[in-house]
């Protein structure tokens, strides 16, 4: 059963997200959880993040705008482990509201309440056909990368924050999907260069003990995706801010009611 449930969400999960840029980590790892201890299902849920991040660099990557990337995601990659750190200081401060769903405990956070509501602000920038044709300015990309970044990592979901800004920048469907991948590859491989030795060391070595289900997620997440790439060729950039603004309100309403 574990085999049916962690692919299917991979496989579906994966297409959707080819578009928005994130929410695959955030739907995956409760999949892998209803399994494993949590410790191994975010570990498992991080390889299969990182490797199909990777493949979608090979879908989508040669489109990616790599003057946005140099000034937004590589500064925005440092922004978020400094953002992440300084998480870690916040740890112990107090929840403003606990509650429990199921056996799932829930926490809402003054740091979490205002990134997410803040991200329900600017979805509707792309809900609302009046607002949805702002675009930032190029010059602001650099500050953005680096708000987006240090936000996020505070918050712990880089990519909602990643592409509030992204979409924004004018930049068309394919650039938009392909320096997004890319974005998140170099958050990816910056993250767990910084923290594999300290929190993924022994949980990465246990991921090994469920190797095929993560075999199994990474090839549904991989087939997702390819699936995602082609139909992107056949949707507008007026459907991709939809999706892009509808995630985006799942995910702000998620993080300010403490679901992620």
């Amino acid at each position: 059963m574990e085999y049916v449930i962690v692919c299917v969400t991979a496989l579906v999960v994966s297409g959707v997200t080819l578009f928005s840029g994130f929410g695959l980590g955030t739907v995956l790892m409760p999949a892998f959880a209803i399994f494993f201890p949590v410790p191994i299902a975010i570990a498992a849920t991080a390889v299969v993040h990182l490797l199909n991040n990777v493949f979608k660099i090979i879908l989508v990557g040669r489109n990616a705008d790599w003057d946005v990337i140099k000034i937004f995601a590589v500064p925005g990659a440092f922004a978020a482990i400094v953002g992440a750190l300084v998480l870690h200081r916040f740890a112990q401060s107090p929840s403003l509201y606990i509650y429990q769903i199921g056996d799932q405990v829930h926490s809402v956070t003054t740091i979490k309440l205002v990134i997410g509501l803040l991200i329900v602000v600017f979805a509707c920038f792309e809900l609302i056909p009046r607002l949805s044709n702002v675009a930032f300015d190029r010059k602001y990309l650099f500050h953005g990368g680096l708000l987006s970044g240090f936000f996020g990592g505070l918050s712990g979901n880089q990519g909602a924050l990643r592409s509030v800004f992204l979409i924004k920048a004018g930049l068309d469907k394919d650039a938009y999907v392909g320096t997004g991948t890319v974005s998140a590859v170099i958050v990816d491989v910056s993250r767990l260069f910084v923290y594999g030795i300290t929190f993924y060391t022994g949980t990465i070595v246990e991921v090994g003990t469920i190797g095929g289900v993560v075999v199994a997620a990474t090839s549904a997440a991989f087939i997702g995706s390819f699936i995602g790439a082609k139909l992107l060729k056949k949707i507008t950039l007026r459907a991709v801010q939809i999706i892009v603004g509808s995630m985006l309100i799942v995910a702000g309403t998620g993080m300010a009611a403490g679901l992620v």
